[in-house]
């Protein structure tokens, strides 16, 4: 489907509105990004008033990036855990079988 025949959807950043396509029934997700990208830029322009918006954008989207790639690792690290935990029981369950075989 061509971006042009693509619904669209507003949202709010910074105030601004901005009209963005949007698949058929995607609409709560990108309501949902939108707020919490709303909330990231606010915090930073309330931190500097100062601060251009494309500025706030850009710092929004690193941190957004970061704390991104921190549930990232977070969650590999747990599947490695898992994987370890997984294997430890399958030797468990091994070696009682071979203890119960005559």
């Amino acid at each position: 489907m061509s971006n042009a025949k693509r619904p669209t959807k507003e949202i709010t950043l910074l105030g601004r509105s901005y009209m963005i396509a949007c698949d058929t029934g995607e609409e709560a997700k990108l309501e949902r990004a939108a707020r919490y990208l709303d909330r990231a830029m606010n915090g930073i322009h309330a931190q500097s008033n100062t601060i251009g918006s494309e500025r706030i954008a850009v710092m929004a989207a690193l941190n957004i990036t970061h704390e991104l790639l921190e549930v990232l690792d977070e969650h590999r690290a747990s599947e490695a855990n898992l994987s370890r935990l997984n294997d430890r029981l399958e030797r468990a369950l091994a070696d009682t079988r071979q203890q119960k075989e005559p």
